[in-house]
């Protein structure tokens, strides 16, 4: 799976119930596009600012078409930017891909017989592999894949961290998890770009919930 996939699914518990808000789910979707990008080395960051580096198709519609509004855009905007502007509509996306691969199933019902409600579980009954790649990577030690550590900012900078390891030391867990974003597991560039993207999700997240309570 994808990052976006990999990362949709860790958000929502056995029942198919978000685990974390909406909000940081959008942002963290949105960091995970500019990451899968990065990873396949088709964008950059450089002097603060996400640069394209190569075209042609991903072979994923929504990278795709992620990629090309880059590409086009008049402006070289920073990573926060584009967490912002891909954060929305992306969510359902995935989720109604990972629906068609039967990774999650639809569930609709109501609340008090009036309100609706959609959850999405899981189509199977073990733990995804990511989670278990990434409970590894933080008790094992030592160099971690780029994907893997990749998937590891997108969980820290959603503190999705606090749901999934609950079992564990949560000063361990946040000081591993910083450890493998800065780690020395890739070449240098992709390691800022990582480090800025997961920056900007955080930055996402909190100018997001700010504006909401504001204007509630």
């Amino acid at each position: 799976m994808t990052l976006l996939e990999e990362f949709t699914v860790l958000a929502h518990d056995q029942l198919g119930r978000r685990v974390i808000d909406s909000t940081r789910i959008d942002h963290g979707l949105g960091g995970a596009l500019l990451l899968e990008l990065v990873l396949a080395e088709r964008v950059d960051v450089v002097d603060g600012r996400v640069v394209v580096r190569g075209a042609g198709s991903t072979g994923d519609a929504l990278l795709d078409e992620a990629l090309d509004r880059i590409a086009t855009d008049r402006r070289a905007r920073k990573p926060v930017d584009w967490v912002k502007r891909f954060a929305k509509g992306t969510q359902r996306r995935v989720l109604d891909r990972l629906v068609a691969a039967g990774v999650l199933r639809v569930e609709r019902s109501t609340v008090l017989g009036v309100f609706p409600r959609t959850r999405y579980p899981s189509a199977y009954a073990t733990a995804p592999a990511a989670l278990e790649q990434l409970r590894t990577a933080i008790l094992a030690g030592g160099q971690v894949p780029p994907r893997t550590a990749a998937l590891g900012a997108l969980v820290a900078a959603t503190e999705l961290d606090k749901k999934l390891f609950r079992d564990l030391d949560r000063k361990m867990v946040r000081t591993r998890l910083k450890e493998i974003s800065q780690g020395d597991w890739a070449a240098a560039a992709v390691r800022k770009a990582i480090q800025d993207v997961q920056a900007a999700i955080t930055a996402g997240v909190v100018a997001a919930t700010t504006a909401a309570a504001i204007s509630s």
